[in-house]
């Protein structure tokens, strides 16, 4: 599997067609404390740069932006009940989406960990 990043700090990780998508360490270090998270359905699709959610916390709101064109394969219902996972676990148990890809080519315009890394510096 290999992870890339987004200059809006989500991460993907990809197996095959299907991406798991979620906010990183440093979304979550910066939002604080998370309250709320909303999310679209499996079956929804969305192109790049689409708002596919919103994160609340209580310093603020931050949407969450499709870094690439697909479809939503599932969204992690535990976000639903308990949105602080998003704290614990931003970038394992607490991933957001699981996504079918439109365009794996999208991909390349992603960074990878050490791109990321001199983004947040």
């Amino acid at each position: 599997m290999t992870t890339y990043y987004s200059e809006e700090h989500e991460w993907i990780t990809v197996a095959g067609d299907v991406a798991t998508l979620g906010i990183t360490q440093h979304a979550a270090d910066q939002l604080g404390e998370i309250v709320f998270c909303e999310q679209k359905e499996a079956g929804d699709t969305f192109e790049k740069g689409e708002e596919i959610g919103v994160i609340e916390s209580v310093k603020a709101a931050s949407e969450i932006f499709a870094p690439l064109d697909g479809e939503v394969i599932a969204a992690n219902e535990t976000l639903t009940e308990t949105p602080g996972a998003l704290n614990e676990t931003p970038e394992g148990e607490a991933w957001i989406y699981k996504i079918k890809l439109a365009d794996p080519a999208q991909l390349e315009e992603l960074m990878d960990l050490d791109g990321y890394k001199a983004l947040i510096g």
